[in-house]
């Protein structure tokens, strides 16, 4: 079934169908139609596979998707249309210009936490930029994953984008066929698992992982609105984010302030039993419960603690004294359990951070840009967000994505168009003005040499090459004119003497 539905979104794709912008701008507007006819549905697969409420539902994934779909639709014939770059004086006079092309037919792995969006968001890119994509859900958000099989066929075309359900052995068998580019979403064991099988055709791939995102807190900041913010960043969707806040640094001075402004922001958020609030949710299945679970074993309990296996309940919990050795410090938690680790400066902050691979988020409170400037200057990351968590991620003009063991590659906004797109190099020259080409024609001398390399050297701005060649041909002119003006004086010398 994998290799039939590769095949026969192939076959679809040489058509050429995808090329034109009307076809993909009747897929997109599709797809905007899908996700606003089928809300209830979406929304209520999502509540069993993740417990998440229909307000989250919209502020983490429906939101994002329909922006997404709406910068395209206005952005797409300025996307698409070819773009003039540098010339040099060689090709001063020819088309010199990049052309974004689709790949083929891309595969793209979702995830789990946030089972639409990051489907449906990359899915946006790939259709924008006219390829054909082959759809593989999470099959541990089953509802999810099940609904988007059944609805996608729905509303767009069913040969360009399949979707193939099932576990680990229908992907496998997918990433043993050739494709033109693979977007994976997840963790780092199979990210490995998909370069590898991406490696046998060179194929392209963008990989967004995780990883532990840190969180630095200057002691000299708004605590109290620091502690509100990574809050609500953190124990949303229980914890299960991959660009969350995983632990906090902070100096020893703060940590009990630190802990009872989140103590005093859950109560105002969640209610005393976060477990009876419809806003907080679950862990997705017991295997990751019993494996957050044990993350906190032989650690410091400051708020929270409490859990329900039936109910997949871990209740917002905060770690004070972490040690850096502990096993909650040694992979991402991804749930919700935040472990406060201190540093005596921010010297020791940015060590730490810089000990440890690459995140695929840096957050950083302070109001002091001396610090900002620091951390951003003296670490690295996917991305960052200072003041705040999360809202990077909101930002379509920002490229998303991870560096080193959180990822490779970028999407969202025009990124996801260029991250499924080929920008393929143009030159359109005449077959006249031969006598521009000497330079290059044997037999070379020293002079020819010293020619060509004034001509390929010397480039001229597209923007200001109307300019350029006024200004040459007005030059030209007033030189003929003196010339002229010589000529007839001389005539005229002539004529008298």
């Amino acid at each position: 079934m994998e290799k039939q539905a590769v095949q026969r979104a192939r076959a679809a794709f040489l058509t050429g169908r995808t090329k034109s912008l009307k076809f993909r701008t009747m897929q997109l507007k599709a797809l905007q139609r899908m996700i606003r006819e089928k809300e209830q549905e979406i929304s209520d697969a999502l509540k069993l596979d993740i417990g998440r409420s229909q307000f989250d539902m919209h502020l983490f994934e429906m939101i994002g998707i329909d922006s997404e779909i709406k910068l395209a639709l206005e952005e797409l014939p300025k996307w698409t249309a070819p773009h003039a770059v540098e010339k040099t004086l060689l090709t001063v006079m020819d088309q010199v210009y990049i052309r974004s092309e689709p790949l083929g037919v891309v595969l793209i792995i979702g995830a789990w936490n946030y089972p639409v969006a990051l489907i449906l968001q990359p899915l946006i890119g790939a259709i924008a930029a006219g390829n054909a994509a082959v759809i593989k859900p999470s099959e541990v958000s089953a509802h999810t994953a099940t609904l988007l099989e059944l609805l996608l066929p729905l509303y767009l075309d069913r040969e360009l984008y399949p979707v193939v359900n099932g576990g680990v052995p229908e992907t496998q068998e997918l990433l043993k066929q050739r494709f033109d580019h693979i977007f994976y979403t997840g963790n780092c064991t199979v990210g490995r698992l998909v370069m590898e099988a991406a490696s046998r055709y060179l194929t392209p791939i963008t990989l967004e992982l995780g990883g532990k995102s840190p969180c630095y807190i200057d002691k000299n900041c708004d605590i109290h609105v620091a502690c509100r913010r990574i809050t609500w960043g953190k124990f949303v969707n229980c914890g299960q984010t991959c660009i969350a806040p995983d632990y906090v640094l902070c100096e020893s001075s703060i940590q009990h302030q630190v802990v009872e402004e989140i103590r005093l922001t859950l109560q105002e958020f969640y209610g005393e039993d976060p477990k009876l609030s419809p806003d907080y949710g679950r862990m997705i299945n017991k295997r990751h419960f019993h494996r957050v679970m044990a993350l906190m074993e032989g650690t410091t309990v400051a708020v929270g603690g409490e859990s329900d296996e039936e109910s997949r309940y871990i209740a917002p919990t905060v770690l004070v004294n972490v040690a850096p050795h502990s096993r909650v410090m040694q992979e991402e938690i991804f749930g919700p359990v935040l472990p406060l680790v201190c540093v005596q400066s921010l010297d020791e902050a940015i060590d730490f951070i810089n000990q440890r691979e690459k995140p695929l988020a840096l957050y950083i409170f302070s109001e002091k840009q001396k610090v900002i400037n620091r951390m951003i200057r003296e670490t690295s990351s996917g991305g960052v967000t200072v003041n705040d968590v999360l809202l990077h991620f909101t930002i379509e003009s920002l490229p998303f994505g991870g560096v080193g063991q959180s990822g490779m590659g970028s999407y969202h906004g025009k990124h996801s168009f260029d991250q499924f797109s080929h920008r393929r190099g143009c030159l359109v020259k005449s077959l006249t003005m031969e006598g521009m080409n000497n330079v290059r024609y044997p037999p070379m001398n020293a002079d020819k040499l010293h020619k060509a390399r004034f001509f390929m050297q010397k480039r001229v701005r597209t923007k200001n090459l109307g300019w350029t060649l006024l200004i040459l041909l007005v030059s030209l002119l007033a030189l003929a004119l003196l010339i002229a003006l010589v000529v007839v004086i001389l005539k005229v010398h002539t004529f008298f003497y």
